[in-house]
């Protein structure tokens, strides 16, 4: 309550105006003087003790709302603040200008640093294609027996360096984006045909239901999606099938579902954390816990939207509901 705090901001003045009255009260009945003269004085300067507190809380309620009218502007510059009116005052601007000063540095200094780490690791992430490409290219025409097990790695490596480069450039994907018209069925067996095969050095039979659907979305990042989400299917599923089809109750809804080891109850609302791993992840030793984070961010950057579901022992069940209302193109 306003008129409280101002109350309790000028206590010590009121004490001490009543303290003078009762010392001028007391003189004047030393000195005999007639009551209505003590009484008269008194009301006189209550009057004025009075005028003068309605004036002085109306510039207390001027400057508490100008001040709240700097609360969201505040973070950009200290040029509105009201001009002080005590020695204290200027004392506390010089020291918020202080503040603000250095906060502006350390920001300009981290984003600095930000950009020159992100510029390193995208080089390196570019870079390091070409020796993953020729290292491929050896072992295609190595004719031992331990070429499928080496491709296989190196076609983690290849995987674990696009998902570098997928999590530096999500910060500018509104940027990148180019929605148009697909063909669902193109997008998944792009995704499809880059994990052959993994289905079949793993012997995963995979159950393809033909699709039939055009989606308002963003090919590229759509297909990071759909390649992720067979990825953690195929790491999670050592027997078994994979099935990809569209949902029968609800319109543009691509289900994604495989029969591995599940995901623990408790695990399953965190899932879309950064970097949370849970109980698979940790017994596995090799989950990052960043490629469904990465999945939920492009996808509500898409505005559609994702799900899981899934019991231990019995697999796993993503679905992609990728209707677009909210998206407007002019």
């Amino acid at each position: 309550m306003i008129y409280l705090c101002y109350f309790k901001s000028r206590l010590k003045v009121i004490i001490a105006f009543c303290l003078f009255i009762l010392v001028f009260a007391v003189v004047f009945s030393l000195n005999s003087l007639p009551l209505d003269a003590v009484l008269y004085g008194s009301l006189l300067c209550g009057t004025f003790a009075l005028l003068f507190s309605v004036y002085d809380f109306y510039r207390y309620y001027k400057k508490h709302k100008s001040l709240l009218g700097l609360v969201d502007s505040i973070t950009i510059g200290l040029d509105n603040l009201p001009d002080a009116k005590s020695l204290i005052e200027a004392d506390y601007q010089r020291l918020l200008h202080k503040l603000h000063n250095d906060k502006v540095m350390l920001i300009s200094t981290a984003d600095s640093s930000r950009t020159d780490m992100i510029d390193y690791y995208t080089l390196w992430a570019h870079q390091i294609k070409t020796p993953i490409s020729a290292m491929s290219l050896l072992l295609q025409e190595d004719e031992s027996g331990q070429s499928p097990k080496l491709l296989g790695e190196l076609f983690k490596i290849e995987r674990y360096v696009e998902l570098v480069l997928q999590y530096l450039s999500l910060e500018s994907i509104s940027s990148d984006l180019k929605l148009e018209q697909y063909d669902l069925s193109d997008i998944v067996r792009q995704a499809v045909k880059k994990y052959a095969p993994l289905f079949i050095h793993n012997k995963i039979k995979l159950e393809f239901t033909e699709i039939d659907c055009m989606v308002l979305t963003d090919e590229k990042w759509l297909v990071f999606v759909v390649e992720q989400i067979l990825s953690n299917a195929l790491k999670y599923t050592k027997s078994g099938t994979i099935s990809i089809y569209m949902d029968k109750t609800h319109e543009k809804t691509l289900i994604i579902e495989d029969t591995g080891i599940g995901i623990e109850s408790e695990d399953l609302p965190r899932v879309f954390e950064k970097g949370f791993t849970g109980y698979n992840g940790r017994m596995d030793k090799k989950s990052t816990g960043i490629g469904l984070y990465l999945c939920r961010q492009i996808i509500n950057n898409l505005s559609h939207k994702i799900s899981i579901s899934s019991k231990v022992g019995n697999g796993t069940k993503v679905k992609l509901d990728l209707s677009s209302e909210k998206i407007i193109i002019e």
